[in-house]
């Protein structure tokens, strides 16, 4: 059966985000399963999408979990890309936002943001992929870039580069996430923790002889990095990238201030 809707949106220009569609936040209708709203429906969303993640998530299975028919679904929303956008912003909800006009030091709020950003990642691995596919113009999404807009501004960066040094940073924190994510989402697929799948890995990698020799440097710089669990190394990995994102930031806008 195709809805109304649908045969508008074929007729009209390509559908291009729920934000821009201006439909009812929750739009009650007569006959209605009672309790059922959109805030609801994508809590649900988000519950399904950490348990079974993306590629299992269905509107048939959402509806099942709702114990509801999946057309009441669509009493509230067009498609499955408007509730994974809804959920997408929902999630950003989660973020503990700092006040850019506190006067506490830049620094300190980059590196909160930073860490928190990457805690969303790892705790919803379904998120990366989706933060690409969307426009992420959601309200939590739009109030968290602009506080990190903020903080950015308050760095004494240049308005030129300030876009710049905020991808430098929230992409290398977006990669970081994804694959810490990823990772941690494997292991317990396959029923290991992460050290357990570690060691099984680098044991396989130790006996094959053509990567022995340079298995013996990464060795080194492994027992180097310090930490004695995959959480500890990737802890300080993190925490040193992000000083020296932080420290080029500084260097640049000495740079300006010196007029170099």
């Amino acid at each position: 059966m195709v809805r109304a809707g649908d045969r508008d949106r074929a007729k009209g220009s390509a559908r291009t985000s729920v934000w821009l569609e201006g439909k009812p936040r929750a739009a009650a209708r007569g006959g209605q399963p009672s309790g059922l709203d959109r805030d609801r429906i994508t809590q649900v969303t988000v519950r399904l999408l950490d348990a079974e993640g993306l590629a299992k998530f269905s509107m048939r299975r959402l509806a099942a979990e709702l114990n509801v028919t999946a057309m009441s679904v669509y009493w509230y929303v067009d498609t499955k890309d408007d509730l994974l956008e809804l959920a997408l912003d929902s999630v950003y909800g989660e973020l503990e936002l700092p006040d850019p006009e506190s006067g506490e030091d830049w620094r300190d709020q980059l590196r909160a943001l930073a860490s928190g950003y990457r805690g969303l990642l790892v705790r919803h691995p379904w998120v990366s992929p989706l933060i690409g596919s969307f426009l992420n113009i959601g309200p939590h999404s739009m109030e968290f870039s602009l506080c990190v807009q903020h903080v950015m501004r308050n760095t004494g960066l240049p308005a030129h580069g300030q876009m710049g040094a905020i991808s430098a940073v929230y992409q290398f924190v977006y990669g970081f996430g994804t694959i810490e994510g990823h990772f941690k989402q494997r292991c317990a697929s396959a029923g290991m923790t992460q050290d357990e799948y570690h060691h099984q890995a680098m044991s396989t990698i130790r006996e094959q002889p053509e990567f022995a020799k340079d298995f013996d440097h990464a060795t080194e710089l492994m027992e180097a990095r310090g930490g004695d669990t995959v959480e500890e190394m990737r802890e300080r990995d993190f925490g040193f990238a992000l000083e020296l994102l932080v420290a080029g930031i500084e260097t640049m806008t000495l740079r300006w201030e010196g007029g170099s």
